[in-house]
């Protein structure tokens, strides 16, 4: 018989076909792994998760009065579609990026993408504020998969010589998000209803998931090992749970103000046992000689000051202008000045800055930047005119620090734990909103008027100045 004549092999049965499609990551065509914009591409993709993660966190506020309307509840109550939603994603993004480096940051990133969109549908259709509650959650984790893997995808992607640069797209696209999140949500609620706030993420979802297939490289070292620290992860959620509730209790949740002590002892003690088992397992969660080695422990302090800083004024600025009679449309434009500073920043720094410049002395401009800025926010009076200047110059200091910031961070971790640190960077990205969202409310809780309002900007000027510190040498320091 010629060798034409053999008989095909036969075809592997459908469930192995099955169970290898829906396992193993596929590569990108080659003319798009070819092509010289084949980085780009890959970063713009990550750019469709960044921009809906952010739009997501500064959309769903929109939604507590007609959902409390719907569904008779009380504010306390409907603050938990928020509330449940950031702490699933602070809990599950070091876990995830770990099983990302082990299975594949693309095909969790896939994945991460058709779950957030599946829950966003669910969402949408929610019967009642309990099952929202719930759907809220699932999203979360599919946040969670996206998320820790963006900066480890854009990283691998780019050029060594374009890592800050792609980093930057990265964050201006969370940036946009962040400043159309007010607008679009407005439109939705006002014309469509609440339900088409988190309707609007699935033909998004759907165009991402598409484009993700064919432009996203696969992952080309694999981290060693396949086990997951179980208790680990029970142990890391319950601490970053815990402290979470703690500081919302004590800007007035609606517990008495004593378990707020309870929860920050069992925050503490969950993350003192946590560390200690790290140290101990072969395979941890987290590689504690990670945060030991050069820019890592600092880079992240100063990741998680830095977007307490972002975040603190979309709390504060509301509050402090609808007080003093200002309209909805008129605090979204003064507002906006803070993500669109970010964004202006963040995509065009590396182009206008000295070439020369190392990242540690952008993150150390970019921190100084916010320190002037939030001094100004402390010391002018918070007029139409003058406050929208001090939050375009805070945005476009943060559009400095935090993509030289992350690219320190980044640098500083071996390949084969991008998942690791990219769910690392992420998870201080969540923790920094979360406390700078909580920080405000308890200064406005505790204080009220205009001493509240001059305590929350002192509180984010204290966390301005922490992130600077970080940048110093490490004598200095």
């Amino acid at each position: 018989m010629s060798v034409r004549e053999r008989p095909a092999p036969p075809h592997p049965a459908p469930g192995p076909r099955l169970r290898t499609l829906l396992t193993t990551e596929r590569a990108r065509p080659d003319a798009v792994r070819e092509h010289r914009w084949a980085w780009r591409l890959a970063v713009g993709t990550v750019c469709f998760g960044a921009f809906m993660g952010q739009l997501d966190a500064s959309i769903v506020t929109l939604t507590y009065q007609p959902l409390r309307t719907e569904f008779h509840s009380t504010l306390a109550g409907v603050e938990w579609v928020s509330l449940s939603y950031l702490l699933t994603l602070v809990a599950f993004l070091v876990p995830v990026g770990r099983i990302s480096d082990v299975r594949g940051r693309k095909l969790m990133y896939l994945y991460g993408f058709a779950v957030f969109t599946a829950a966003s549908a669910a969402c949408g259709l929610a019967p009642g504020l309990a099952a929202l509650v719930v759907f809220r959650v699932v999203q979360a984790i599919g946040a969670a998969m996206m998320q820790a893997n963006s900066v480890a995808l854009v990283t691998t992607s780019a050029p060594p010589g374009k890592m800050r640069s792609a980093l930057g797209i990265q964050a201006a696209g969370q940036a946009i998000g962040l400043a159309l999140g007010p607008t679009i949500g407005g439109a939705l609620v006002s014309t469509l209803g609440w339900r088409w706030v988190f309707g609007v993420n699935v033909p998004i979802g759907i165009i991402a998931l598409v484009a993700g297939h064919y432009l996203l490289p696969r992952t080309r070292q694999p981290a060693a090992g396949s086990r997951i620290d179980g208790p680990g992860v029970l142990l890391l959620g319950g601490s970053t749970t815990a402290a979470l509730l703690a500081l919302s209790v004590a800007s007035g949740l609606g517990p008495p103000a004593w378990t707020a002590l309870l929860l920050a002892a069992a925050a503490v003690a969950a993350g003192w046992a946590f560390l200690r088992r790290q140290r101990q397992i072969a395979n941890p969660l987290l590689d504690l000689a990670l945060l030991r080695a050069g820019r890592l422990g600092p880079g992240l302090l100063g990741g998680l000051c830095g977007y307490l800083v972002l975040f603190g004024p979309l709390v504060l600025v509301p509050v402090e202008l609808a007080r003093r009679g200002s309209g909805a449309l008129a605090t979204g434009l003064v507002l906006t000045a803070l993500p669109l500073g970010f964004a202006l920043a963040a995509t065009t720094a590396d182009r206008l800055l000295p070439g020369g410049w190392s990242d540690r002395l952008r993150s150390r401009v970019g921190a100084a930047g916010c320190v002037l800025a939030l001094t100004l926010l402390v010391l002018l009076p918070p007029t139409a005119t003058l406050l929208p200047l001090s939050l375009a110059l805070l945005g476009l200091a943060l559009g400095i620090f935090v993509p030289a910031n992350n690219t320190l961070v980044m640098r500083a971790i071996p390949t084969t734990s991008a998942g690791t640190g990219g769910g690392m960077v992420n998870m201080t990205r969540g923790l920094g909103t979360a406390i700078g969202v909580a920080a405000v409310t308890l200064a406005l809780h505790l204080f009220g008027g205009d001493t509240g309002a001059r305590a929350a900007a002192l509180t984010m000027l204290a966390f301005a100045v922490l992130a600077l510190a970080s940048t110093l040498p490490r004598r200095a320091r």
